[in-house]
């Protein structure tokens, strides 16, 4: 038997409430010999150790050992999709997290603005993280400008600070392509290629960039420090199933940025639109508690400074952040997980396939007498090392969801 059918075949309703907090990036790596801290383990916490007090720890593997994870693959792991199995463009996330109904057929790119010197060569992959009314100026250029390429309608919306997507709506397309993007700076940015070389669809899509890049780039040619763009996740939606048909909860999703909105919207969460930081997120869950079984809260801030290469930030954002949990444990949910999609050490400035660290309480997580939560305490959690994939189905035996396997 499947696994997956053998979980839903063991499936009981209940009416347990369950809460997974994703704080982005979470995990790090100390790195200057053994009186050296991570930024989690050198925060100030005590919300978080309270709550450490009656948990279990453990470390999550969030695709396979070795392999460095984007944002969409870590969290469709936590989501309990295996990433392996479900892959999906960041080009398809983003466009959903902004509100764009995708029709068959639309290839979407997820794209920042980027920074170019005089002969073409990426000098800051994020153009200095611009202001998102910056960001809304630009694209509004670009979409007045390019509206159809041959017989292709072109849609471009603006994100938060340097994001923006775009999508090509017309028929014969698929992806996934290529990245535009080099991923690190001094190089040009790259040619778009078909992952399939054999496909006339993808050749078709790849073609699509390469023109939109043509006709895009001299309008922008002046806007310092944003004079290009790069795009990745170039791919079409796929077809996923939801969130309530996999696991029985009605799931709800409670983020600021679009990326994690729309990965949410594609496993069928209800998207809770307004809060704007981690206070107000954990107030709306409060207010929200009665309508949903699933709750799924996303902090972003804790990765931004990782990438920025920022301890004191990293330490700040995770201490901002367990300054607002009193406003979640005050109508404390049944089962709790709080952890991170990937880890994102200070020193490493981007994503890394180091194992997260994870929290799970609940009244019968039962206790590993740990102080804190903290990567060398995760270390000696009964969770042990585990698939991030199996992380919900903890949560639902911790609910109580599962009927004994077998006499």
């Amino acid at each position: 038997m499947n696994l997956d059918a053998l979980y839903s075949k063991l499936l009981v309703k209940t009416n347990a409430k369950l809460a997974l907090i994703v704080l982005d990036g979470l995990g790090d790596i100390a790195t200057g010999g053994p009186d050296s801290s991570t930024p989690l383990e050198a925060s100030y916490t005590p919300n978080l150790d309270a709550l450490t007090q009656n948990s279990a720890q453990g470390r999550m593997i969030p695709v396979a050992p070795g392999i460095t994870p984007g944002s969409g693959p870590g969290h469709l792991g936590l989501f309990g999709y295996d990433p392996l199995e479900f892959q999906v463009g960041r080009g398809v996330i983003e466009a959903l997290g902004l509100g764009i109904d995708l029709k068959p057929g639309d290839v979407c790119a997820r794209a920042n603005f980027c920074s170019m010197d005089a002969k073409g060569i990426v000098t800051d992959r994020r153009a200095g993280r611009i202001a998102t009314e910056v960001c809304e100026e630009l694209c509004d250029i670009l979409s007045k400008k390019i509206k159809k390429i041959g017989d292709t309608q072109v849609i471009i919306r603006a994100g938060k600070e340097h994001r923006f997507v775009v999508i090509f709506r017309g028929k014969g397309l698929e992806g996934p392509l290529t990245d535009s993007d080099p991923n690190r700076e001094g190089l040009p940015i790259a040619a778009v290629k078909p992952t399939d070389a054999k496909s006339a669809k993808q050749k078709k899509a790849a073609k699509l960039v390469a023109d939109f890049y043509a006709a895009a780039l001299p309008l922008i040619a002046k806007k310092k420090p944003a004079n290009g763009f790069l795009m990745r996740g170039i791919a079409h939606q796929p077809a996923i199933p939801t969130f309530e048909q996999r696991y029985g909860l009605r799931a709800a999703a409670i983020a600021v940025y679009p990326m994690y909105k729309g990965l949410a919207q594609l496993v069928g969460m209800e998207k809770i639109e307004g809060p704007q930081t981690i206070a107000e997120q954990f107030e709306r869950y409060v207010a929200e508690y009665d309508n949903y079984d699933y709750f799924f809260i996303h902090y972003k801030y804790t990765d931004k400074a990782g990438e920025d290469g920022n301890f004191e930030a990293k330490k700040k954002a995770i201490e901002d952040f367990d300054a607002a949990l009193p406003i979640l444990l005050g109508k404390k949910p049944d089962v709790i997980a709080i952890t991170g999609d990937h880890s994102t050490p200070v020193a490493m400035k981007g994503h890394s396939w180091h194992p997260q660290p994870v929290l799970l309480n609940s009244a019968c997580s039962g206790s590993d007498k740990l102080e804190r939560f903290t990567e060398t305490g995760a270390n000696m959690g009964s969770l042990g090392i585990f698939e991030a994939k199996y992380l919900i189905r903890l949560m639902q035996a911790n609910a109580k969801m599962f009927d004994k396997f077998g006499a």
